[in-house]
């Protein structure tokens, strides 16, 4: 059984029933809705098939919505073709023109403003790349083209060495937070996270909606401000996402994977998820097979400890989206049955919930002396679950709730397999009756060690007290 978490974005290629039914056949744990793209009717429509397909297939599928966040773009290319030469001066300006004769427009009112001279301005991922020669604070900026090449339409533009004052939630976020916050959708990812402010701003504004169990955050790390703040925003969010598009151009690139390594090793310490994302199997949107190096690539951050792998244009507008699905799991399911799949982590202290982190270190560690086939435990907040998966046992991770909602969101997380079940009558009758559907369901058999963890008396949330050993 697969440990480590698959992510597929939707788009063109698969937001549709029958591609969203073949993705989650194929192993898809969680769904992807970009709201950079697409709008609010197609992501609707997406939304709904997840739901009814969960429904019909008996499954917790999660739902996560990304924020496009503080993105600077540029402005619409006239023929949509625009060859930057090198040596050539370019003027940048704030006002909404078209992208012509040595004018490129960009969409950020205080760009002229924060950008100074001898920075450096990359756009399209950093395929062209300008060194700003002066600014006029107001509405213009010079720059000398030092890497040229063509700029089509709407490209991203970064400034990796300028202090923006672009504020974290966008207006179209404000936008996309009201429609994604009356969805069933349970993780919402903020992109361009530079401090724990950031993320301490969406949830305030996630929690004035007063909605029951809200959205959780994911940080998107991709600015060198959040690598200076790794741990303050670990701490502060939900959830980690490691976008290596975006960061690789932020920061020196072979910096990337050192960075991957300390945000995993960091994250899983405190019991948060984190995601690898970003051109893990970039060769199959057009190729039925992957290249050698991305089959290395994702082997490599399943054994760093992701909770979760993310396929970007793959599943998005890739040809083969099942396909390298498909192949994604194989490779997962390989390396996690080799001897080098897990790792004794080092835990973060969390002084508040001392006795429950005890008993499930315990649990963990007996797990691993005695082989034990599974942990299972019962939880209202989720709290049990993040922490037992943190402890990257070879063990299964069976977890049982009566919220649907929480069943979803542990989808993203390493390990997990969750049940809905709401026949907590007393801890005998509960253990008696999850012991009994994971026999039904083969996941252990007669001989197996298994591992209770649980409240006395049950269902007191945040009241981890009682751990039991036992064999099918």
């Amino acid at each position: 059984m697969r440990k480590t978490k698959i992510i597929a974005t939707l788009g063109p290629a698969s937001a549709n029933e029958v591609s969203i039914r073949n993705l989650m056949l194929a192993g898809v744990n969680v769904f992807r809705l970009n709201f950079s793209h697409g709008s609010h009717d197609i992501h609707e429509a997406s939304i709904g098939f997840i739901d009814k397909l969960n429904d019909e297939l008996g499954m917790h599928v999660a739902t996560l919505a990304d924020l496009s966040g503080p993105k600077i773009r540029t402005g619409e290319v006239a023929g949509d073709s625009m060859m930057l030469i090198p040596g050539e001066e370019i003027t940048f300006t704030i006002h909404n023109e078209l992208c012509a004769h040595r004018t490129i427009s960009v969409n950020y009112q205080g760009f002229a403003l924060d950008v100074r001279p001898g920075e450096d301005i990359l756009i399209d991922d950093g395929k062209l790349l300008l060194k700003v020669i002066s600014s006029n604070e107001t509405d213009q900026v010079i720059a000398k083209v030092v890497q040229g090449g063509l700029l089509t339409s709407r490209k991203g533009v970064n400034l990796p060495k300028t202090v923006l004052r672009l504020p974290s939630l966008s207006e179209k976020d404000l936008k996309d937070l009201d429609f994604i916050m009356t969805r069933n959708i349970q993780w919402v990812a903020l992109s361009f996270v530079r401090s724990a402010a950031d993320i301490e701003q969406l949830r305030k504004r996630i929690q004035a909606y007063s909605v029951k169990n809200p959205p959780r955050i994911i940080a998107k790390i991709e600015k060198p401000e959040a690598v200076q703040q790794a741990e303050a925003i670990i701490n502060a969010s939900d959830a980690i996402m490691i976008a290596r598009g975006d960061l690789g151009v932020e920061i020196p690139q072979e910096q990337v994977p050192v960075i991957q390594k300390k945000f995993v090793r960091l994250s899983v310490a405190a019991s948060k998820p984190v995601i690898v994302a970003t051109q893990m199997m970039e060769g199959m949107i057009t190729g039925m097979r992957p290249t050698r190096a991305e089959v290395s690539d994702v082997a490599n951050s399943v054994m760093d400890g992701a909770d979760a792998l993310m396929l970007s244009g793959e599943t998005s507008v890739g040809l083969y989206p099942v396909e390298t699905v498909e192949t994604m799991s194989r490779i997962i399911s390989d390396v996690e049955n080799s001897e080098v799949a897990y790792q004794d982590i080092s835990h973060l202290e969390n002084q508040e919930r001392r006795i429950s982190d005890s008993i499930i270190m315990a649990a963990c560690d007996l797990a691993r002396k005695v082989n034990a086939r599974a942990l299972i435990a019962m939880t209202n907040t989720g709290y049990s679950a993040f922490r037992i998966a943190s402890h990257r046992t070879a063990a299964g991770i069976f977890i049982f709730s009566d919220n649907p909602k929480l069943l979803k969101s542990l989808s993203l997380v390493w390990g997990v397999t969750g049940t809905h079940f709401a026949r907590f009558i007393n801890t005998d009758t509960a253990m008696f009756d999850m012991r009994k559907s994971l026999i039904s369901r083969g996941f252990v058999s007669k001989g197996d060690y298994i591992i209770y963890i649980s409240s006395i008396p049950i269902g007191q949330p945040g009241k981890t007290n009682m751990l039991k050993l036992s064999t099918i």
